[in-house]
């Protein structure tokens, strides 16, 4: 282990700084962490974000060259989603920890690399799910944990966006391409693994879009079977010519409590109670912050980041609501699977089980419906 492990700091190297920056303040704060370097290729940009956020850190051109700095202990990539496997493997053959947002790859091939890489390497690797950590997601799992729920009976999630505006590479995407949103929620409840899948695709999206990837559906629907469990799980998936307000929903139905995500932006949650008269099951609640949860000079993260201001704004924020506050935990969270050992979730086998769901449904559309079984990584404890 290095100097600077042992002394309980984390340096970090940031590549993708677009809606990366996000994460620059949180880790500049955080008392296990220090920022060391940042890789923009944008001179013009780099001189931004130096001024903006007052970086003292190197400042490289070149991702390699990066991973090349031996006072880089880990790289947090949020890179394009073509890059993300093999920014990946680059940093885990380099020696580095490695927080990559979502998804983890597009491949299954590529997303077994990434596991045997980390086993190989010994290093730790987090698919960085900002739904996980929702205050939205802390809430239902407390009350699980709480046995409020009672047994889960069946989970339901969806992730419904409109991609218009978005980069090129967005366009005509297979909606289950990017489903980590609606599967993580799913398996991270109760911590498991996807053992098949079988998905269903509907409707059309335009001719031009639908020719880039060879994906044709509007929505994606996919039933999975979960490892160990006898609970199934429902998501469905919208990217092109669906009209809905952005939406990330969980719903989790319990022998004796169910939550169900509200249907517009800014309204209620409910809970529903099993017993009570029929007017009295639900219950509009109101869902707390867990921002006691993290070291005291990160918590207000929670509620602000980089994209608030108006003059400021990433889409991901003005579509997404803000991540439900889940930002400073994932920083947290990695930190601490790295100085501490701690097994965060998801890990690298975890992260390639929800990848590898949303790769294997868009398959399963495509065959109309196919059953498809997931690849047998064996979960790290």
């Amino acid at each position: 282990m290095s100097a600077t492990l042992t002394a309980k700091k984390l340096r970090v190297g940031l590549v993708g700084l677009g809606f990366g920056a996000e994460f620059i303040p949180i880790y500049q704060a955080h008392p296990q962490a220090e920022v060391v370097a940042i890789c923009q290729r944008n001179q013009q940009k780099m001189a931004a974000l130096v001024q903006q956020f007052g970086i003292a850190a190197k400042c490289y051109t070149n991702y390699e060259e990066m991973l090349a700095d031996p006072d880089v202990d880990a790289v947090h990539i949020n890179t394009p989603i073509g890059d993300h496997a093999r920014h990946t493997l680059m940093a885990l053959a380099a020696g580095k920890h490695v927080a990559c947002t979502v998804p983890m790859a597009t491949s299954v091939e590529d997303c077994e690399r990434i596991v045997q890489a980390s086993r190989d390497s010994g290093k730790v690797y987090m698919m960085m799910e900002t739904v996980v950590y929702s205050r939205e997601f802390l809430f239902v799992k407390e009350l699980y944990e709480r046995g409020e729920l009672g047994k889960i009976q069946f989970l339901q999630a969806s992730h419904q966006q409109d991609m218009n505006g978005w980069p090129s590479y967005w366009e005509g995407m297979p909606p289950m391409h990017y489903a980590t949103h609606c599967v993580g929620p799913v398996l991270g409840l109760e911590r498991k693994l996807a053992k098949a899948v079988s998905c269903v695709g509907s409707g059309r999206i335009r001719d031009e879009l639908a020719q880039v990837y060879g994906s044709p559906f509007a929505v994606e629907s996919c039933h999975i079977q979960l490892q160990d469990s006898d609970v199934a799980a429902q998501i469905h998936r919208s990217l092109f010519d669906t009209a809905r307000q952005y939406r990330e929903s969980f719903n989790v139905y319990g022998s004796l409590k169910s939550y169900e995500w509200p249907l517009v932006e800014g309204e209620e949650p409910v809970i529903h109670t099993l017993g009570k008269p029929e007017p009295e099951i639900p219950a509009w609640v109101d869902v707390p912050d867990y921002a006691h949860l993290l070291p005291e000079s990160i918590r207000h993260f929670t509620g602000r980041g980089v994209y608030d201001a108006d003059s400021n704004q990433h889409l991901s924020f003005t579509q997404g609501g803000g991540h439900g506050g889940s930002h400073p935990h994932l920083v947290h969270q990695f930190i601490r699977a790295v100085l501490e050992g701690h097994n965060a979730y998801p890990n690298a086998v975890e992260s390639a089980n929800i990848s590898c769901v949303g790769i294997l449904a868009h398959e399963s559309a495509l065959a109309g419906g196919t059953l498809m079984a997931m690849p047998a990584f064996t979960l790290v404890q």
